[in-house]
């Protein structure tokens, strides 16, 4: 199982922030796109002068556009290679890596910890703006422009209905043999001083485009176009509506990574792998 390291090897967890404008997500792809994976594990190669590449596991693989500032690594390096780098390493990758990524912190994670599966909930954040007069250009690359007032109270209410334990098909772009039931523990939408709505969204995991397919919907919510209950409707009908939109990645962070105690991780590892279902709601 990924949670047990190698013999001869210390499991490192990195925490790390970047702006994902002009990265094609998270992950390494054939193609030869440039991804933030990519570029730490070059970089990683770089700095421990290491033959081979030491791959990266991510508690959530952020899609093309994305950024994150609280996200959550980890990669096995060999204890001679740790033990040579480790008071330096920080200070080497920021040298290393390109401005757009950066390794706050690279430290021995404790025993049982998978950063994706050891996870226990993702905080995502998304922000957007109905100004009449668009987005401040300081801020273009990480908050989306709607131009259409909304209503933060209708978006609330609509919000409430979505919280819990779902199958969130509606709302997810579906992958053969994944499951879409989700436990969303937080949906709320709050709007800033500077007039910036934002959605805080937690849950245990994520599906693919679930956070963005969620907030297109409750836009359409806040700007009078569908009711409030109307959100809540799609997720029970189960099927994937065409009203829904899939909002632009660019007003998307994944803000935090939250971890059970050190004694609960492996456990937690071993759960967060079991396929879900929902309870069954009787034959008839």
């Amino acid at each position: 199982m990924s949670e047990e390291v190698k013999p001869g090897f210390v499991r490192v967890r990195l925490d790390l922030s970047y702006d994902g404008r002009d990265f094609s997500g998270w992950a390494k792809q054939r193609e030869g796109q440039r991804t933030v994976q990519g570029e730490i594990e070059d970089a990683l190669r770089t700095v421990t002068r290491s033959g081979e590449t030491y791959e990266l596991t991510v508690a959530g693989r952020t899609d093309s556009g994305v950024h994150a500032r609280g996200q959550v690594a980890h990669v096995d390096l060999p204890e001679s290679a740790w033990a040579e780098h480790r008071e330096k390493l920080l200070r080497r990758l920021a040298g290393r890596l390109p401005h757009d990524v950066r390794i706050w912190r690279a430290e021995e994670a404790p025993a049982g910890f998978n950063a994706r599966f050891s996870a226990i909930w993702r905080r995502y954040a998304y922000r957007v703006t109905d100004h009449p007069g668009g987005v401040d250009p300081l801020l273009r690359g990480h908050v989306l422009w709607h131009d259409w007032t909304l209503d933060l109270d209708a978006m609330n209410e609509a919000a409430r209905a979505l919280i819990g334990e779902h199958d969130f098909a509606a709302y997810c772009k579906r992958r053969e043999g994944a499951t879409t039931i989700r436990t969303l523990q937080e949906l709320r939408w709050e709007r800033r001083p500077d007039g910036i709505l934002e959605a805080t969204v937690r849950a245990d995991a994520f599906c693919h485009n679930m956070v963005r397919s969620l907030v297109g919907a409750m836009l359409f919510v806040g700007d009078g176009h569908r009711p409030p209950d109307w959100p809540g409707k799609v997720l029970a009908a189960g099927v994937r509506d065409s009203a829904v939109h899939v909002v632009r990645p660019h007003g998307l962070t994944l803000e935090e990574v939250g971890y059970p105690a050190d004694e609960l991780l492996a456990a937690r590892s071993v759960e967060a792998r079991n396929k879900r279902s929902l309870p069954s709601a009787g034959c008839c």
